[in-house]
Parts: C-alpha cells; structure tokens; sequence
C-alpha cells in the first residue's frame, strides 16, 4: 500500500506540467527530489512509468495506466479535503502576512472573494518581507505573500506572479528614458532595507549607473509613502521621481495624474511569492487558500492596459 501520498502528487504534477523543472518550482522542492519520488514510485510499482525526452516527458504504457489510477485518487482525496474543510470551517480568522505592496495594493483586489472562497474571516498584516516570513514560522501568520524570497528553513516557497517596477512621476515622461537623464532627475527613494532598493541598485550597478551621483531629495519607508511623495512634488523643474511598483501606481496612471515610463534596455521583473510551514504542506485549510491564490495570478488591474 503507498502510503506517502507526496510521490503521487509529485507524479500527477510532473505529467501535467510535462516537466520536472516545472514541477519542482510548483511544488517547492528540489529537482533532485522529484526524480527521487518517481524513482520510488517506479521501483513499488515495478515498471518504468516516465521517460525524459529533450521536449518534455512521455508516460509509458504502464505510466498512463498509472495516471489513470491516480487521477481518481486525486479526486476522491479533493472530495475528503471539501469535507474536513466544511468540519474545519467554525469562526476561525485565516492570517496572511504580506508584503507592503502586495498587502496595500493586490491583496485588496480579491479580499472579500477569498473569505467567500473560503467562508472564513482573512486577517491582512502588512510588513517588510523578512518580518512576514519570520511570522509564518512564528506560526502567528498561516501564509505570507512576498516578493523578496528571502529562503528561510522551515519554510516552502511557491511562485505566484510576476511584477514589473517602473519609473514614474507627477510630470510627463517619455515613454523611454534613457540612461544619463537619470542624472537630471530629483529622486524619491526607498529606505535601504527595501527589497524594491536592493534589487534596482544591484541592476543599475551591472550597467555602470552611480545611484550615489542622483540628486535624492528624500528617503521614504513605504510605497505608499513613494507615491504620495511623488504626486505632490513641485513640478517646477525637473522632475521627481521613483521606481515603484506598476501595481500601485495603476489607477493614477489611467487618470493621468502619475505618469510611467520605463528606462531604455532595462527590465526590473521581479517574481512574487506564497510561502508557508513545511509542516502545513498537507494542511486542507492552507492548501485551500494557496489554490485560490493560484487561480488569481492574473489580476485585471488596470496596469494591463497598455499607455
């Protein structure tokens, strides 16, 4: 009887996803592990069940009779998750610690159809990236959402969605700006333990731009801060600006009160985060929650919208 139920799934994910990369980023363990699983999976069942090709994966006989198998389990055990979650779903408060941009500008899209989704109160405590993490393993959070992975042990960590910083400012850019007209800019900047910082110094450093040469007339310690700083700067003179978020800046942008722009051959992507309790990783609740989380990687925002 098998009863580690881990090496199904990672054997469902790998079929789906037709690849063993991908399934060691969806499920948050190593390569090396989810060859280890199918490995085990093989030898108990005695026949060879995938093949690695240069284009993926092809099941054997044996393994698409396998599949077979265990998409039904993978049904029944969805069926008994529905049922220990209606058990589980008394007057508890379900506690995300998020990111300052994800809690303030993402999560307020899809907040009240998750408690619906899950039919329980969700707690929102916002915070720099390491301190939610640090709360998760503190188990006073049940889930964090970050975009500075910060790889703490203990911790499984699953992407979720991409992010684009910006430039940006309350007077009109070009669409592209080039390199040395950073230098005429004034500067809002962000407080040096900022992940959105670090990552915009350590590109700007790759292609020789001195942030220490920008005219920095103030340091601010969140995004709102940044934006509100930025809106209500002199427009005499050269222009102030910030490199934030696309997210948070979305609906000034469409009403023309903030203006983005984007620096010629450059891209700040950056890639945001679920993390939670190893020890949770079979927990119905939490996986609850991380499966509507996973169906919202493409919120409508009005940053899709080109301008």
């Amino acid at each position: 009887m098998i009863k580690n139920f881990s090496r199904i799934e990672t054997f469902l994910t790998v079929v789906k996803g037709k690849s063993f990369s991908k399934a060691s980023k969806k499920l948050g363990i190593s390569q090396p592990a989810v060859t280890q699983q199918i490995k085990l999976l093989e030898d108990y069942v005695g026949n060879k069940l995938v093949e690695r090709k240069k284009n993926g994966i092809v099941l054997t006989k044996a393994g698409e009779e396998f599949y077979r198998v265990c998409l039904k389990l993978e049904r029944c055990i969805l069926n008994v998750e529905k049922e220990i979650i209606k058990i589980m779903n008394k007057e508890l408060t379900f506690i995300i610690g998020a990111s300052f941009m994800i809690g303030n500008y993402l999560v307020p899209e899809f907040l009240n159809d998750l408690k619906n989704a899950i039919h329980n109160e969700v707690l929102i405590k916002v915070d720099l990236s390491e301190n939610v993490l640090n709360e998760v393993l503190d188990k006073k959070a049940d889930l964090a959402l970050v975009e500075s992975p910060v790889f703490l042990e203990g911790l499984i960590y699953r992407e979720w969605m991409e992010d684009e910083l910006v430039l940006f400012s309350n007077s009109p850019l070009p669409k592209y700006v080039k390199k040395e007209d950073l230098y005429n800019f004034r500067w809002i900047c962000r407080e040096e333990e900022s992940h959105t910082r670090r990552l915009v110094a350590e590109a700007f450093e790759e292609v020789g731009i001195e942030c220490k040469s920008f005219n920095i007339v103030s340091v601010v310690t969140n995004p709102t801060v940044v934006k509100q700083t930025v809106l209500k700067a002199d427009k005499n003179g050269p222009p102030t600006v910030s490199i934030i978020s696309k997210y948070v800046i979305a609906d000034e942008v469409e009403n023309g009160t903030l203006y983005m722009a984007r620096i010629k051959n450059m891209k700040f992507i950056r890639k945001l985060y679920i993390a939670y309790l190893k020890e949770r990783k079979y927990d119905p609740f939490v996986d609850n929650v991380i499966q509507y989380l996973m169906s919202k990687r493409k919120i409508p925002l009005h940053s899709h919208q080109s301008h």
